[in-house]
């Protein structure tokens, strides 16, 4: 899942800050934030750790000293911009939301990230015949694994209260994002197509929200809450 738990994201940080005294977190974020940048301008291979120590403004040292090598801070970078697009607040499994509003939140956050500039760039590289098979299986990880799970932890709690019926939950959470990644990304993968504007990006993820309900309701229960 993007979202990590708390305790997961302070063991993450923990292995990357490594012993010693404690980080300068003002400097870690704007390592990540030039990694970011970074690695969509100009793809992993393109980059170094001098130049994001520089875009930084800090040492190649102290890049190091934080993330310990490059595919860590490609997996962190991945990960970083997951939770700022696709925060643990859309995928709380217990929260008051009813599923129609929380599934409509999670689509739309979602849909805008995949279609972004950057998270098609960087698909692209993923995408790429000379990207290694240990990074593609990073990216995996850091970004698409872990929204799947979180979803479909989602989905767990929906279906213990009876609002869902589903047998095969990881199944189903790869279907909803497939739901609302379309054809759409998969022109916008080839170039031939942009972004849709807010309203139809809107209408489109609403299509596949109320598809994949129609799919999960249990037998003889209504929509429930139908609406924008």
């Amino acid at each position: 899942m993007c979202p990590l738990s708390r305790k997961t994201a302070a063991k993450a940080a923990g292995k990357a800050a490594g012993p010693g005294r404690p980080k300068d977190l003002g400097k870690r974020a704007a390592i990540l934030e030039a990694a970011k940048d970074l690695f969509v301008e100009q793809g992993y291979t393109g980059v170094s750790m001098d130049s994001i120590a520089s875009r930084a403004g800090v040492s190649k040292l102290t890049v190091y000293s934080h993330f310990g090598d490059k595919e860590t801070l490609f997996t962190e970078a991945v990960r970083s911009k997951c939770e700022e697009m696709l925060p643990g607040t859309l995928f709380v499994a217990q929260g008051e939301a009813p599923l129609r509003e929380q599934l409509m939140g999670i689509g739309m956050a979602f849909f805008q990230m995949i279609t972004s500039d950057a998270a098609v760039a960087v698909q692209r590289v993923m995408m790429g015949p000379d990207t290694d098979e240990r990074l593609r299986e990073l990216f995996w990880q850091a970004g698409p694994q872990r929204t799947n799970e979180a979803l479909a932890e989602v989905l767990r709690a929906r279906v213990a209260s009876g609002e869902l019926e589903i047998a095969d939950l990881a199944t189903a959470a790869q279907q909803f994002l497939t739901l609302v990644k379309g054809e759409l990304h998969t022109h916008m993968m080839c170039g031939a197509r942009l972004a849709p504007g807010d309203a139809d990006g809107r209408a489109h993820v609403a299509a596949s929200v109320d598809f994949f309900l129609r799919a999960c309701r249990p037998r003889g229960a209504g929509d429930g809450g139908h609406g924008g």
